[in-house]
């Protein structure tokens, strides 16, 4: 029978240890214990409360529901614990200080996905985790590269933990009789040669000409340039995308479009696209805004959005060849897409 160690021992294993990375492994931990207590919140759905909206909204204008809030305090009160000198959220407009001597900064979607709990399709919570510098502040604007771990937790059928450390991804499920995480995949790589694609195709009219070019060849099938047949899958989360792409490989767009708040993409670079693309990186795989390693980017203001392309290697390099032929159609003409600019500008 194979033994499954469990979280703690499996981050407490390598020999070569410092301080740095104890304080990782401690904030893992705790938003490990954290995502616990959710994702029986979760689970327990209707007879837990947690139905419909708080009446708040977020600093991207979302509307927020029930457990939106809660998760977030779940998730805040556990780093309050840890070894964390400041936190940006997805649900609070600007950085918490919360222990200014600690050695990490940490960004998180606290619950990603919730509108469609209705649906009882996959959630997840995002975390990317950094080691802080000079300013507090300013380690949140650092490009992805910062990153020292990141990672998600999936709310499914299993409750898993996707976990980029060490520059590999592993992957670790909830053991319900033990509630304890244990390793169920080491070492994950992105399968390369996947014709698969994942796009919302109900937004065709408002894409550039290069997704569309990309899609159509792609539909276009074994008669088109690409020789050979697509199959298409949108779930509409995106921690459940990560990991169909991680399981499955393909490829996933997510792109700026005409529409109004689209133009520079939807996805929040600090605690989706940054997190997301470590994993896929650290997988063999990529993740691209169609121009731009998204690793690379740095980000302007705490919620920046942007767009992402993730998958295979190859399949990201293609959305790019595409996407670099021609001047961009939706970025912002007034400054570039991702200068470096101070917090409030």
């Amino acid at each position: 029978m194979e033994i499954r160690p469990a979280l703690h021992a499996h981050l407490e294993w390598p020999t070569q240890h410092s301080p740095l990375r104890a304080a990782t492994v401690a904030v893992i931990e705790a938003l490990a214990g954290a995502a616990i207590e959710l994702s029986r919140i979760i689970a327990a759905g209707p007879l837990a409360g947690m139905v419909g909206e708080s009446g708040g909204v977020n600093p991207d204008g979302d509307r927020q529901k029930t457990i939106d809030i809660v998760a977030d305090r779940l998730m805040r009160d556990a780093l309050r614990a840890a070894p964390v000198a400041a936190v940006v959220s997805e649900e609070v407009e600007l950085p918490e200080t919360l222990d200014p001597d600690a050695s990490l900064c940490v960004a998180i979607d606290p619950l990603d996905g919730s509108a469609n709990l209705e649906n009882n399709i996959s959630i997840g919570t995002i975390f990317s985790i950094r080691p802080k510098g000079n300013d507090i502040i300013s380690t949140f604007f650092e490009p992805g590269t910062a990153q020292c771990a990141a990672g998600c937790f999936i709310y499914g059928p299993q409750t898993v933990l996707v976990l980029a450390l060490d520059q590999r991804v592993d992957c670790f499920t909830l053991d319900p009789r033990t509630g304890e995480f244990v390793l169920t995949a080491r070492d994950l790589r992105v399968p390369q040669d996947t014709p698969e694609f994942a796009i919302n195709a109900s937004n065709r009219r408002h894409w550039s000409g290069q997704v569309r070019n990309y899609i159509d060849e792609c539909l276009a099938g074994v008669n088109g340039e690409r020789g050979q047949d697509f199959n298409m899958r949108w779930i509409g989360s995106l921690v459940a995308e990560a990991y169909r792409i991680l399981m499955r490989g393909g490829v996933f767009l997510y792109p700026a479009d005409a529409r109004q708040g689209y133009r520079e993409g939807r996805l929040r670079l600090l605690y989706e696209a940054h997190p997301i693309a470590l994993i896929m990186e650290w997988a063999g795989g990529a993740a691209s805004s169609g121009r731009s390693r998204i690793l690379e980017l740095s980000a302007r203001t705490p919620h920046q959005r942007v767009p992402l392309i993730m998958g295979s290697a190859r399949a990201v390099r293609d959305v790019d060849a595409i996407h670099l032929t021609v001047e961009p159609l939706f970025e912002s003409s007034d400054a570039p897409l991702f200068a470096r600019r101070g917090l409030f500008r």
